[in-house]
């Protein structure tokens, strides 16, 4: 244990004694150390900002969207985002879904954007078409002044609307919205509601959107029959799984489909759903972990080179501790300590400037909007704190067995 402690002091002193070579050698690892914090932190905020959303939506409704047929559900979305429709659901399978037993209520869904606009001003809007019961779906919309359209409103394809926070300020300023009409495609909507503010979610900005019944969004402004989506609201959650495979016989029945890989729907509990985004979440932030390791490299090679340089520099130290009595393995141990300190400084330093890093991260994107914060959890300093270590053990490994294989009579002779 004295031994121990000695070659701790000697590789301290030295680490002192040469200000400069420290310094440089811990740039790279801080840097290396600080990446790591930044990348593992971000991806912990996504994932708990993108899974805090799904905490509107309960275990107990499931969601049904459109796919397109004999593709995987990724190429369906990079399709849909190519511009490819499918037509195939309509307000038709609302019905037949609101048939099955465990099925509460189901709502229709549908997104569309045009411009907006009260009086001389205009906004280019989300217009969202949802059911009268989307209230009883998402808990995450509130009512701060009117009410939601009702029933009879969609079915009578009634023009009425529910607008954000953030048109209401654009549009009305301190002035009541309610009972004002703005216009949508030159057709004038009544506004019966005013949703209290929300911010974004998952980068949609509910502030800014306008919800229109879905049949009135349908026939008036998009001018097609179809609708882009359901939820469906179980009565029992345990039986959630059971009830998405009732849902899918009945579309299949619905559609004609007889071959599942013809299927031009996708049916999705809210645990699957959470899964899938906590499966997705883990793989980017691997992959990313995985991309700032080279940087981890290069902080190493860094290490490496200057530590043996150092052997070089010392080589008459290393040869005078040898005639004295010191023995390979104290040499050995000092230069692999002198690695592993200089990294787990880098790695203090490191963690420190990446938590500070992260939380600016988070006030940058608060001030847009974006609740946001960037968790530096104890996981991602336990791995930060291990890269660090096991960095300077590799890369300081070398240059220590150099020095410890110098033998007494050349290392003094050199000198």
């Amino acid at each position: 244990m004295r031994e121990f402690l000695m070659s701790i002091k000697f590789a301290i002193h030295n680490l002192r004694s040469n200000v400069a070579r420290t310094v440089l050698t811990l740039v790279g690892i801080v840097i290396a150390i600080m990446s790591v914090i930044v990348v593992m932190s971000s991806g912990q905020g996504l994932k708990d900002y993108i899974m805090g959303q799904f905490s509107s939506y309960g275990n107990d409704e499931i969601s049904i969207k459109t796919k397109v047929p004999t593709t995987s559900l990724a190429a369906s979305r990079e399709a849909t985002a190519q511009g490819v429709q499918v037509t195939t659901m309509t307000m038709d399978d609302v019905k037949e879904l609101q048939k099955i037993p465990n099925v509460a209520n189901v709502v229709a869904a549908s997104i569309g954007q045009d411009v907006v606009s009260y009086q001389n001003q205009n906004k280019n809007t989300i217009l969202y078409g949802a059911g009268a019961d989307m209230l009883a779906i998402d808990s995450g919309i509130k009512i701060a002044e009117g009410e939601f359209y009702t029933q009879s409103d969609d079915d009578s394809l009634n023009q009425v609307v529910v607008i954000g926070s953030n048109v209401a300020s654009d549009f009305f300023g301190t002035d009541d919205p309610l009972g004002k009409t703005i216009k949508i495609k030159d057709t004038n909507f009544k506004v019966v509601g005013v949703l209290a503010s929300r911010g974004a979610v998952t980068f949609f900005n509910f502030d800014d959107i306008v919800y229109v019944p879905e049949q009135t969004l349908q026939k008036k402004i998009l001018g097609v029959d179809y609708i882009q989506a359901m939820v469906a609201k179980v009565k029992d959650a345990n039986s959630a799984d059971v009830t998405a495979l009732d849902i899918t016989d009945a579309l299949r029945s619905q559609h004609h489909i007889s071959d599942p890989s013809h299927d031009d729907f996708q049916v999705m509990t809210m645990a699957e759903a959470r899964d899938m985004i906590d499966s997705v979440m883990n793989t980017l932030t691997i992959m990313l972990l995985a991309l700032t390791s080279i940087s981890l490299i290069v902080g190493g090679v860094g290490i490496m080179n200057v530590m043996y340089v150092a052997v070089v520099e010392r080589t008459f130290e290393i040869g005078l501790r040898k005639a004295v009595g010191a023995k390979s393995k104290d040499i050995l141990r000092q230069f692999l300590l002198e690695a592993i300190i200089v990294t787990l400084m880098g790695g203090v330093i490191g963690i420190i400037l990446g938590f500070a890093l992260a939380q600016a991260f988070s006030s940058i994107l608060t001030a847009f909007g974006f609740t946001l914060q960037f968790s530096v959890t104890l996981n991602s300093i336990l791995v930060a704190t291990g890269f660090s270590m096991v960095t300077g053990i590799i890369f300081g490994f070398y240059p220590a067995v150099k020095a410890s294989k110098l033998s007494p009579m050349e290392a003094l002779r050199k000198e």
